[in-house]
């Protein structure tokens, strides 16, 4: 099984350079996408009427902001799309489908402000997925998307000149730390031990031509899924977007 998340930035703008080809081409099983930023009135009909795929999205109340969907070729047996934090759920974060080996959870997690304005809201999002995933200890899980923090200093080109930024303070990279300590894999890092592997790359000083990059998303499974994995992999040079696609393959 093939399972890919990508924030696309915008679901109109990456599909007018080439999302649905890329998604046909893609021989993925799953594949989310996060901050969506269309409703489901918005969104180009050819992606929601995809022989290949049942499409399931939550978005956000507010038009143009945030919003997660999942593309899967195996429709679930359950859905869900709380957390239970109001603010949270309002913004269409999460898309929970329940399999019969698996649960997936495509993850859309806050970014927490230039300023560190939505930081406290942040650790309070990461505090309610954690009280969650508790729920789920003795279920397959498999956790992808956007988790805005960078781990590790290998994990972000520039780490002495960032500790202190959003997306890497100390408070932000203890949330990894007890998402990994609770049961969890990080697949790439199973893979890859290497630098120089990002996710995102701002839009400013050429950034991704010059890979100064962050790799803030990711693919996480609990501890008895570790053993199935076949591959791991970030898919650098798939552009439409600020981000690009992250993925897994697994044997499940």
């Amino acid at each position: 099984m093939k399972i890919v998340a990508w924030n696309v930035n915008g679901l109109r703008s990456v599909e007018r350079n080439g999302f649905s080809a890329w998604l046909k081409k893609s021989g993925a099983d799953i594949v989310c996408i996060e901050e969506m930023k269309a409703h489901k009135e918005q969104i180009p009909e050819d992606l929601l009427s995809l022989k290949e795929y049942s499409l399931y999205i939550n978005q956000a109340e507010k038009k143009g902001y945030s919003g997660v969907a999942v593309f899967t070729k195996e429709k679930p047996l359950k859905e869900n799309y709380k957390l239970g934090l109001e603010r949270f759920d309002k913004e269409g974060r999460m898309v929970e489908l329940e399999y019969g080996k698996f649960i997936f959870i495509a993850l859309y997690l806050p970014h927490g402000g230039r300023f560190k304005e939505n930081l406290q809201y942040k650790l309070e999002v990461y505090k309610h997925l954690f009280t969650h995933l508790r729920k789920l200890k003795n279920k397959n899980v498999i956790l992808a998307g956007d988790f805005n923090i960078a781990h590790k200093d290998i994990d972000l080109a520039r780490p002495n000149g960032n500790r202190n930024n959003i997306m890497f303070t100390p408070e932000e990279r203890k949330q990894l730390d007890v998402l990994i300590a609770s049961g969890f894999v990080d697949t790439f890092r199973q893979f890859h031990k290497g630098g120089g592997n990002y996710t995102w790359w701002p839009y400013f000083a050429n950034a991704r031509e010059r890979n100064l990059g962050w790799r803030i998303d990711y693919v996480f499974v609990s501890n008895p899924l570790a053993k199935k994995l076949k591959d791991a992999f970030i898919l650098n040079k798939v552009s439409g977007s600020d981000h690009c696609p992250v993925g897994i393959t697994i044997g499940i």
